[in-house]
């Protein structure tokens, strides 16, 4: 193996070559949960295990994800593939695209390669108006499921969530302490699960600063991405918003490019909070304040839960929430005289 590729291994699983050549020769004298972070380094960065190290999987996971054009998704893709490797088992990702392969064809694909278990992330079971049956006879297959972002109470399953009450609520509570009371809330269709639980947490956090017609004007559902936020933005700031807690980042970077087409400047104008601390996030011009979304904490759950139904647990039906961070950077400021 080439030195770079070697390096790549080391850093990744924070050990030196030397160690990883160790492994990689199966050598003696190298702890086992240090040998077991280089063979999931190697199967994490798509290198090929030695025949030495080569054995049977475990099984496959199936691993449901929407489109990777949001930096949240890939994001859960890693960190849930890094947990399953280091397990044993074999990640199988199906992305979802516009027009592309369907959740159901998906399922299908997985049950016929004879999956041990799925993990759904903002698939079908978010979205209020889809029938949950496609889940529901899963379970009735016996095969172990999870389900991330978007509890739905008919589904005998154990769900892992981003707690979106609270999220909304710090960002309010952060732009009211900059003396801002027209704040606008700008999200994603109103049918998910977590959209409902954004605007609910946006219309307790900001309860008594505001006059329920005015709280109305100020919710703004639209696409969960940059031109859904851009329009989002355009129509809250023509509605005299002098802040706006976003459902994503995409959307946050949305509203801030609408603030610049009207002539304004974020933060001095216009405070933006955003959703998901995003990779590169902080990097953007101005960085931006953010609602951190608890990826590692929540992808190792969701994972811990489907190992132990695979091992005889059984299965439960609640949900895990997983509490937010605000992140504080620069899209926000005092509240325009």
């Amino acid at each position: 193996m080439s030195s770079g590729r070697l390096a790549d291994i080391a850093s990744y699983a924070g050990v030196s070559e030397a160690t990883v050549s160790r492994v990689l020769n199966d050598k003696p004298g190298v702890a086992a949960a240090t040998r077991q972070a280089v063979i999931t380094a190697l199967d994490v960065l798509g290198y090929e295990r030695p025949s030495r190290l080569r054995r049977s999987s475990a099984g496959l996971v199936g691993l449901v994800v929407p489109e990777l054009t949001n930096p949240i998704f890939p994001a859960f893709a890693q960190a849930v593939e890094t947990h399953l490797a280091a397990a044993g088992y074999t990640p199988v990702l199906c992305t979802q695209t516009p027009g592309g392969v369907h959740e159901d064809e998906y399922v299908q694909m997985l049950l016929d390669r004879g999956v041990a278990s799925i993990v759904f992330i903002s698939g079908y079971h978010a979205d209020t108006r889809a029938e949950v049956d496609r889940y529901t006879k899963l379970r009735e297959l016996g095969l172990p499921i999870v389900l991330v972002n978007g509890y739905r109470e008919d589904i005998e399953a154990p769900f892992i969530s981003h707690d979106d009450v609270a999220g909304v609520a710090l960002g309010v509570s952060h732009l009211r302490q900059l003396g801002h009371s027209r704040i606008g809330l700008a999200t994603g269709p109103a049918r998910y699960v977590p959209v409902q639980r954004k605007i609910e947490g946006f219309r307790q956090a900001m309860s008594g600063v505001l006059a329920e017609a005015d709280l109305e004007d100020l919710v703004v559902t639209t696409m969960f991405s940059v031109e859904g936020g851009r329009s989002a933005g355009q129509q809250l700031v023509e509605r005299g918003a002098t802040a706006v807690v976003c459902g994503s980042d995409l959307m946050a970077l949305g509203v801030v490019r609408a603030a610049r087409q009207a002539g304004l400047e974020v933060p001095r104008d216009l405070s933006v909070v955003g959703s998901d601390d995003s990779q590169l996030i902080g990097f953007t011009d101005p960085p931006l304040t953010t609602v951190r979304q608890d990826v590692l904490g929540m992808s190792e759950a969701a994972v811990a839960a489907v190992l132990e139904e695979i091992g005889g647990a059984a299965p439960g039906h609640r949900e895990y929430l997983f509490s937010p961070e605000l992140v504080l950077r620069g899209s926000t400021g005092s509240a325009p005289r």
